[in-house]
């Protein structure tokens, strides 16, 4: 492994333990508990991979797959799991929403973790317009194939995803850890993605200072409150959501 290669993974195991152990404790403690090492698991928005490091030493007798549209950004994953021996995990550099085919996909200039399928979530000056490849997770698995764990970090466009996986929502209850932002919906309300998945029997929480909250705790206008100019970037605001189809216990991870 060259000199540049060792520092390049050095950073990416890095980024993944500061996210296990800091950023997503809860997240992550969710994910862990839940996940079948023998089945499949699946990070849709994968970005620099710091929750696929986990998913794939989690998943041991079973494989991860990584959506991450961004060629150079998959690129780098593939790259990395080269690296670090991770085997079980297949890297595909495309979008997931409810339809199959091709895409716009809108890359802010200076910012790829803002990236997105929908240019009313970007309030950037300057975004790279992009045509990308794009599946539905029902396509893409196999009847046969059982997923356990779903994350899925996408940038407004999470209730595409989950529209064109309904039918593995319904067979497989995936554990969800998602992304949600008012900020980045083009119409509707976060609470319509969470009515949506609780008509199919999913029970909802979402993160908070590190600590796990019904989601019936929620209130857009204080866990996502827009004062201030980084107000994303505060403390207290609340992106991140965990949906079960079994009730879990609220609290600390």
């Amino acid at each position: 492994m060259s000199q540049a290669n060792a520092l390049e993974t050095s950073r990416f195991v890095w980024r993944a333990l500061r996210s296990r152990f800091r950023d997503h404790r809860a997240e992550l403690s969710a994910i862990r508990s839940h996940i079948n090492p023998c089945g499949i698991v699946c990070d849709v928005g994968a970005n620099k991979g710091s929750f696929l490091f986990w998913l794939a030493r989690w998943c041991t007798q079973g494989r991860v797959v990584a959506f991450e549209p961004q060629q150079d950004l998959a690129q780098y994953l593939s790259r990395m799991c080269s690296s670090l021996g991770l085997r079980n995990v297949t890297v595909e550099a495309k979008a997931v929403f409810s339809e199959a085919g091709e895409r716009e996909f809108f890359i802010p200039d200076g910012h790829k973790p803002g990236a997105s399928l929908s240019p009313a979530a970007l309030s950037y000056a300057s975004i790279l317009t992009v045509s990308v490849p794009v599946v539905t997770l029902d396509e893409y698995f196999l009847e046969s194939e059982r997923v356990s764990v779903l994350k899925i970090d996408v940038e407004g466009a999470e209730a595409g995803v989950f529209e064109g996986a309904a039918r593995l929502l319904e067979r497989d209850r995936p554990l969800l850890v998602f992304e949600c932002e008012a900020r980045h919906l083009a119409s509707g309300q976060i609470g319509d993605v969470f009515k949506k998945l609780e008509k199919i029997g999913y029970h909802g929480t979402f993160v908070e200072r590190g600590r796990i909250r019904p989601v019936s705790q929620f209130q857009e206008q204080i866990h996502q409150s827009r004062e201030g100019e980084w107000f994303w970037k505060q403390s207290g605001y609340c992106p991140n959501f965990i949906f079960s189809a079994n009730r879990v216990q609220w609290g600390a991870p």
